[in-house]
């Protein structure tokens, strides 16, 4: 019942190591989550320097989820929100036609401490990609929760197990936060054609398959998948239906190569408004590579 096991790539952001997931390059997305980045562990000492922050950058047809495990990010966009995102809570961004935000390390940059989290983006359905940006906050007492057995489970986003989340999502999909004790078991049903588990923490077994912390399984459609905790572990389910194929260029997402080349033409000639609280400074748009050299 595994189609495909995605191991995560780390990758160095400025100082602050992530392990990007998707898109990878046999699965692009899983149902409209076309981008999954699993940030830390890492624990900070005070003072660290202001490289590790995320700078004011812009977002085109997508929403980002961030969910921490532990830490706190402060979020600052160009639709006037400003939030410090705590673990548990979702912070849904909506770029839509265009948005541009920041991502700060202040509390942790003040005091230390761990940080450990899940930024996905998830691509608008057709129809949507253009609809006005806009941005909510959730915080962990409005997410629905299950207990039982040495399993700990809070639904996201989306719909899944007879539940249904508060974050406004576009399209039909599923995000979901388990915690297991080892040896603990669980179920992910059938509900959606495109599902997949992320292990986060700790190493479970999936469809009897053992998977391990950094690891993606992709499922096939059909039947329930069968879930047990070897040890102590943090598994993230997510997928949906899916939205048809997305160009994905830096920070951009669309069904329109076109659109992104504006959106890239847009933000070189700096027409896109900046965070109203974080307009100093700004993440450049990255250069092409340069080309291969002449054959000699």
């Amino acid at each position: 019942m595994i189609d495909l096991v995605i191991d995560q790539r780390r990758k160095d952001l400025g100082g602050f190591e992530v392990g990007r997931v998707l898109p990878f390059h046999s699965r692009r997305m899983v149902g409209p989550f076309t981008f999954f980045d699993h940030m830390g562990p890492v624990a900070f000492e005070p003072g660290f320097p202001r490289t590790v922050d995320v700078r004011p950058h812009p977002h085109i047809g997508l929403s980002t989820l961030t969910y921490l495990f532990e830490g706190e990010i402060t979020h600052r966009d160009s639709v006037g929100s400003q939030v410090e995102i705590r673990p548990g809570e979702v912070n849904w961004m909506t770029a839509g036609s265009g948005i541009t935000h920041s991502e700060r390390f202040e509390h942790l940059r003040e005091h230390g401490g761990a940080m450990h989290g899940i930024q996905a983006w998830v691509a608008l359905p057709d129809g949507q990609e253009e609809i006005a940006p806009s941005f909510s906050h959730h915080p962990r007492d409005e997410m629905p929760v299950y207990e039982d057995g040495g399993l700990k489970a809070a639904l996201v986003a989306g719909k899944a197990f007879g539940a249904s989340a508060k974050v406004p999502v576009f399209s039909p999909l599923f995000y979901v936060h388990w915690e297991m004790a080892a040896g603990a078991k669980a179920g992910l049903p059938d509900e959606y054609p495109e599902r997949a588990a992320y292990v986060a923490v700790g190493k479970v077994v999936a469809a009897g398959q053992v998977l391990h912390a950094g690891q993606m399984a992709v499922f096939k459609p059909g039947e329930t998948i069968t879930f047990e905790a070897l040890e102590p572990s943090t598994v993230m389910l997510l997928g949906g239906e899916p939205v048809g194929p997305r160009f994905i260029e830096w920070n951009f997402v669309h069904s329109s190569k076109e659109r992104i080349e504006q959106a890239k033409a847009d933000w070189r000639a700096q027409r896109m408004k900046l965070p109203d609280l974080d307009d100093q400074e700004f993440t450049p748009l990255p250069e092409p590579p340069p080309p291969p050299p002449p054959m000699s």
